[in-house]
């Protein structure tokens, strides 16, 4: 075959196919420069999910009249010194305008600050037109139409409008999560309009920022995180972890102000959540890593997603640790979405009206204030005390005060009061779960604070408070080891070989006594005698994979600590158990001085905690 150049065009239409994926692509290169630029507002409006029109506007410093014609050619960039090493900036490539412009009909029309007018470029599938005057606000403006026109096969991959959409929406949210400072809108045909004016960049301002992109839920169930160590800073918040989602995708990293998507991130936060949280679950957290950039090479992925960490495992270790930490020392806290839950669950269902129909307001449920009543009488109303106790008796003043009595409250239902019926004491109530007042159903305890009332599955916490205690017996101490009567050989590949020797130490404190066994093997003499019969070549390769990618040997501690919880599990308070208010009130203090007690082994919340204010407003009195 013979070799021969290729044509600008398709040269641009190639690093196209590696840099624009789909409309979502374009507008995070351009919002990128809008930031490079020291643009302290942008405005992004699309229509047809961006592949009709996309305009970025910002007021940033502009580009002179003669660099327009390099703005838009392949390899030209105001963002990199001779150290490719060396980058301080969030687009450096060099081939976001050019790329865009082959596949599609861009215009270009900036203005610098203090100029006196604005010129113009554009690019229609590669072909660039000359540079003319026009007027503009100082800044840039950028107008994408029509993309893909030029490789319409591409389109054939695109998803629908909304998908499209939505994805537009999430790259300007991780941005603006970024730089709080920035004030970012979104508006279009296509979409609703979406406001995220400028904060502080403090702590609180990111804070803000942080409730306007992911929810003011998160920012009420999340914990500061902020470590160093070895010039690698991490801050940012992380979620408690009774509060997750079913997916990880509201996990945001930053690596120097750039949001990425990397796999050894998402692992260290497996590995800090492995405890609390079951393996379906995902925890919410927005993290920020400072760092030298000549220690992590952002030059790994063409469209910038993925980095390379110099040391990965400092850094792993370091989110690990700090997340610990935070679950460690934050005290008692529970999810606001479980006590959202609870409380939405005493709500009565509405029809469009406004009102639910008589035949689904159960009986024993008060009629809303806007349904009228008719005929109304105390003995006759399905609202009325039950007879038997608490039933008011009619005298010249009123009613007197009901009578206390023993009473059944239904077939196959239970109500026992076993924390006596005397006032609490205050030094109780003023602890995080305050004091025991009954336990219902042999199984949840129900408590009273200053300001709430807290309701405990006696189970779920019991199990967590055992597992802590099994772990601390555990880990404080080498394991006991089983010596094999026979040396087992695994053979590996020479450098996992040296990998898993490496970490010999490490395993031999859980009982997995290894040394090297001649090149490309592996001799294991001891094994864990918590764990019984064991698959050594399997555990040993999975150590060897672990230790690949994340320079850890935490598979073996893993195991160890499942069966803690499952001993755990079997050794802790049963549901059904009745407890003394004394075993309550122990239970938890119990609880406030473990850390992660919040959730059980299995990611469940051990308590929920409703605020009196929020049952007043269920009853009507707020």
């Amino acid at each position: 075959m013979t070799i021969r150049q290729l044509s600008d065009t398709v040269i641009n239409q190639i690093a196209a196919g590696e840099v624009i994926e789909r409309p979502a692509s374009v507008v995070k290169e351009l919002v990128e420069n809008a930031l490079d630029a020291g643009a302290s507002r942008i405005e992004v409006a699309t229509a047809g999910g961006g592949l009709s029109l996309i305009r970025i506007i910002d007021n940033g410093s502009g580009i002179t009249p003669d660099e327009l014609p390099l703005a838009v050619s392949r390899h030209c960039t105001s963002k990199l010194s001779e150290d490719i090493h060396d980058i301080r900036s969030l687009g450096f490539r060099g081939e976001a305008l050019p790329s865009i412009g082959s596949v599609a009909r861009l215009s270009m029309r900036s203005r610098t600050q203090g100029a006196d007018s604005a010129a113009e470029i554009g690019v229609e599938g590669g072909r660039v037109s000359s540079v003319r005057p026009v007027a503009a606000n100082p800044g840039t403006t950028v107008e994408v139409r029509d993309l893909f026109f030029a490789t319409p096969a591409r389109l054939k991959f695109m998803k629908t409008e909304r998908a499209e959409t939505a994805a537009i929406t999430e790259v300007v949210k991780r941005m603006a999560l970024a730089f709080p400072e920035v004030r970012f809108s979104l508006s279009g045909t296509d979409r609703n309009s979406l406001e995220l004016p400028s904060v502080s960049a403090d702590g609180d301002g990111l804070l803000r920022r942080i409730a306007q992109v992911m929810g003011k839920e998160f920012s009420e169930n999340a914990l500061a995180i902020e470590a160093e160590r070895e010039g690698v800073a991490l801050s940012g918040y992380a979620s408690i972890p009774s509060f997750t989602r079913g997916n990880a995708m509201q996990q945001y990293f930053y690596v120097n102000g750039r949001p990425v998507r990397d796999k050894q991130l998402a692992g260290a936060i497996r590995g800090a959540y492995m405890d609390v949280l079951p393996r379906d679950r995902h925890a919410v957290v927005a993290l920020f890593l400072s760092l030298d950039p000549a220690l992590v090479d952002v030059n790994v992925h063409p469209a910038k997603a993925d980095v390379r960490f110099r040391d990965p495992g400092l850094v792993r270790g370091l989110i690990v640790g700090a997340i610990r930490h935070a679950l460690e020392t934050s005290g008692m806290r529970a999810s606001t979405s479980g006590a959202e839950a609870m409380l939405s669950a005493f709500r009565r269902p509405e029809t469009e009206a406004g009102s639910a129909p008589a035949a689904a307001w159960p009986r024993g449920n008060y009629v809303p204030a806007d349904r009228p009543a008719r005929d109304w009488s105390l003995e006759r109303s399905p609202t009325r005390p039950l007879d038997g106790f608490g039933t008011a008796h009619r005298t010249e003043g009123g009613f007197s005060a009901p009578r206390q009595e023993t009473f059944d409250v239904g077939p196959g239902l239970s109500a026992d009061a076993r924390a006596g019926i005397e006032e609490a004491p205050p030094e109780l109530t003023r602890n995080p779960l305050g004091a025991a007042r009954a336990q219902v159903h042999e199984n949840y305890i129900v408590a009273q604070t200053e300001d709430s009332l807290v309701i405990v599955d006696q189970h779920a916490a019991h199990e967590r408070l055992v597992y802590e205690a099994l772990k601390e017996a555990l880990h404080s101490r080498p394991l006991p080891s089983q010596m094999l009567l026979m040396p087992e050989i695994v053979d590996l590949p020479e450098e996992d070989a040296e990998r898993v020797a490496s970490h010999a130490e490490f395993l031999a404190r859980f009982g997995l006594g290894l040394e090297r066994f001649g090149p490309g093997a592996i001799a294991v003499r001891e094994t864990p005698s918590m764990l019984g019969k064991v698959d050594v070549p399997q555990l040993v390769r999975d150590l060897a994979d672990e230790i690949a990618e994340h320079d850890t040997a935490d598979t073996l501690k893993e195991r160890i600590d499942h069966i803690a919880a499952t001993m755990a599990c079997h050794g802790s308070v049963r549901s059904g158990r009745r407890l003394r208010p004394e075993e309550m009130n122990a239970l938890l203090r119990q609880m406030e001085a473990t850390p992660g007690s919040g959730t059980c082994n299995h990611g469940r919340p051990t308590y929920i905690e409703l605020k009196l204010s929020d049952i007043e407003k269920l009853f009507g009195r707020r």
